[in-house]
């Protein structure tokens, strides 16, 4: 299918995806919602295949690029659900490097997030990204399928599993013992949990997650920098007062809002991704990285 841009689709269909692809709406309600606004003609079936991602796309670094070595491990997380299977890349050349957790959306470990670690990699991290759909058999290819297992999950013990990989990334031998944490979406939100928890977290990245809560803003000792999309309002309309709350505790941070965004605009498997944004958000992560996990 011919890859299309946000501005293909009228903002009501993306704002419908939004809600169906967060389980809020089902299949048969999307569409049945986005009839009306079938156009360039796509039928409603046909914008919610267009809208779904191409994984081919996600590609940036290729697994055999010589400047990674990526493998896949399994991490014990005797607090949540056994243990967690996930994605480790490490940069080619040796010597300890800072270490970069990598959260993915609420469908598990797809090929985007794995490109994603891969990319943090190239840059000169090791970067591992769990898959917190392992206790029901790991990310299952399709994203509609991992929607329906991610909902079986039991999402404190998935937090746990989470917390565990951080600690053991932290741990490995290859790592200079700082260590970082970036998310998107669900991830997000894990991110900002992750900062909360963990008081040696010295980087938290979220990309248009859910904050904490206000009273638990000051346990965090990360240097937080979160991205948002002005499209996606009812996350971002929560930004205010997680800005006012960290400079409030003095937690080093900042924020941006990316304008005419949507939701998932990093990600570049659909098209709700958008280049320029994704492309400057990106570097100012590894920046921020760079600045806050490099640094003594």
């Amino acid at each position: 299918m011919e890859r299309k841009k946000a501005s293909d689709f009228p903002q009501e269909v993306l704002d419908l995806f939004q809600l169906y692809v967060h389980g809020e709406i089902s299949r048969r309600s999307f569409l049945a919602r986005a009839r009306r606004f079938a156009v360039g003609g796509l039928s409603a079936a046909g914008m919610l295949a267009a809208l779904k991602p191409n994984y081919a796309w996600a590609i940036q670094v290729p697994p055999d690029d010589k400047r990674i070595r990526t493998e896949s491990d399994t991490v014990a997380s005797p607090q949540g659900n056994g243990s967690i299977k996930g994605y480790l890349v490490r940069p080619a050349v040796s010597g300890k490097v800072p270490a970069v957790l990598v959260v993915h959306e609420n469908r598990g470990l797809n090929p985007y997030i794995e490109d994603v670690a891969r990319r943090l990699g190239a840059a000169g991290f090791m970067a591992f990204a769990p898959d917190g759909l392992t206790s029901v058999g790991g990310y299952p290819g399709d994203d509609q399928k991992g929607a329906e297992l991610f909902a079986k999950v039991d999402r404190a013990k998935m937090t746990e599993d989470f917390v565990a990989a951080a600690a053991w990334l932290k741990a490995r031998p290859e790592s200079s013992g700082k260590l970082g944490a970036v998310g998107f979406c669900f991830g997000g939100g894990i991110v900002n949990t992750l900062a909360v928890r963990m008081p040696d977290l010295a980087a938290a990245v979220p990309f248009y997650g859910a904050p904490p809560a206000t009273a638990d803003v000051p346990k965090i000792k990360a240097a937080v920098l979160a991205h948002y999309a002005e499209l996606d309002t009812a996350l971002t309309a929560r930004w205010p007062e997680y800005d006012a709350a960290m400079t409030a505790a003095h937690v080093v941070h900042a924020g941006y809002v990316y304008p005419k965004t949507n939701h998932g605009f990093h990600n570049d498997t659909t098209p709700r991704y958008d280049d320029a944004a994704a492309t400057l958000a990106w570097q100012r992560t590894l920046d921020w990285f760079n600045k806050y996990l490099r640094t003594a």
